[in-house]
């Protein structure tokens, strides 16, 4: 049975198979690279010494601010030009407040996310939010009323064990290199309550697609939007109006270009996201994420001219291996309950929706993940 987009090698000819692995080869380095490339991008954004700008949440809101423009062109061009395909998106003044509720979590998440990155380095960036899974099998446990397998609780133990590993190691490599700054207290907390936020998504956004007929653009629209206008008054109360006064690059074009590109690459992230799952399959997608992990970190030593223990480096391991195995666990658990016909269910119903619920319980960067 074919998985995704993928097309059985025994039908295929030389040049096609050739295609195909082509693409698929196009789609993984895609994919790696929005999606390390956000990651160091808006840790520049966030901490950089040369801008100074300490204003995680104004850069927070300036990218939900992108991301309304981009779906509203999108939404425009599809009317007028055969060529771009995208959901049609009437806004509804009803609709957004049914979605507020969700909206909130939404700014929880990319909140909290990105003061994570702004107190924790790059290469800690995975472990520091590494609880999503954790989060979210508790959760499924206690609302959804969820079993829990012996599987799944050991592949959260060996999470949980690389993160308290992680936390212990990387307090002590910073307090041995007194070249970096030590171990943040306050992101730690920012990754528990990131990871947090991220399980509560999942969770609530399979309750609220329906409001928007199950279209994951239509939701990530009114998403941002809603988050737009609940950041713009935070913005005000945490007292970040006076860091944005006296900024000194608001006529820079490259400040603008920055803010630009990662709020597109926030969007291309769940679009690129969603085309590795079809050329492939989500367990293949969530191996890619994991490599893609380990290189983001490794890269990340290295750009940062950072050295780490071998215990350091274990608990790295440890984190992404019990994410792995609860890919592969809550997969072969899924296909067991559809052979024992058990109903569909998740985000658009059938195997394509719990597909996609799986990968947003592991994914704290993609978030939902669209249909391309």
């Amino acid at each position: 049975m074919k998985r995704g987009g993928e097309t059985s090698p025994r039908h295929m000819t030389g040049g096609s198979l050739v295609s195909q692995w082509t693409k698929i080869a196009g789609v993984v380095c895609s994919y790696w690279f929005i999606s390390i490339s956000m990651v160091f991008l808006n840790k520049y954004l966030l901490s950089s010494k040369t801008l100074k700008l300490d204003a995680p949440l104004f850069i927070t809101m300036t990218q939900c601010a992108v991301a309304v423009v981009v779906f509203t062109f999108l939404a425009v061009s599809s009317k007028n030009y055969d060529f771009v395909s995208f959901p049609e998106i009437n806004f509804s003044i009803a609709t957004a407040l049914q979605v507020l509720p969700l909206s909130v979590v939404f700014v929880s998440m990319i909140t909290f996310n990105n003061l994570t990155l702004k107190f924790l380095g790059v290469a800690f960036y995975n472990v520091g939010r590494s609880l999503t899974t954790v989060f979210n099998v508790v959760f499924s446990y206690a609302v959804l009323g969820q079993t829990l397998s012996v599987q799944v609780i050991t592949c959260c133990a060996i999470i949980v064990s690389g993160f308290l590993l992680g936390i212990k190691e990387e307090h002590s490599s910073s307090t041995d290199d007194q070249s970096h700054a030590g171990l943040s207290v306050s992101g730690i907390v920012c990754g528990i309550l990131a990871s947090l936020s991220v399980a509560l998504y999942a969770i609530y956004t399979k309750r609220v697609l329906p409001i928007v007929d199950s279209n994951i653009w239509r939701l990530q629209f009114y998403n941002n939007l809603n988050a737009l206008l609940l950041l713009i008054p935070l913005v005000l109360i945490m007292g970040e109006v006076g860091t944005l006064r006296s900024f000194r690059f608001w006529n820079n074009p490259m400040f603008w270009g920055l803010i630009v590109t990662a709020g597109v690459f926030g969007i291309a992230i769940g679009y690129v996201t969603a085309l590795q799952i079809q050329v492939t399959s989500p367990l293949t997608h969530n191996v890619s994420g994991t490599a893609k992990a380990g290189a983001q970190t490794v890269l990340a030593c290295a750009v940062f001219s950072e050295t780490k223990s071998g215990w350091w480096w274990l608990s790295n391991a440890m984190v992404l291996a019990g994410s792995s195995a609860y890919t592969y666990v809550r997969m072969s658990e899924m296909k067991k309950s559809n052979g024992n016909g058990v109903g569909n269910g998740g985000a658009g119903g059938g195997k394509e929706g719990k597909k996609t619920l799986l990968v947003m319980e592991q994914d704290s960067e993609e978030g939902p993940v669209p249909k391309p």
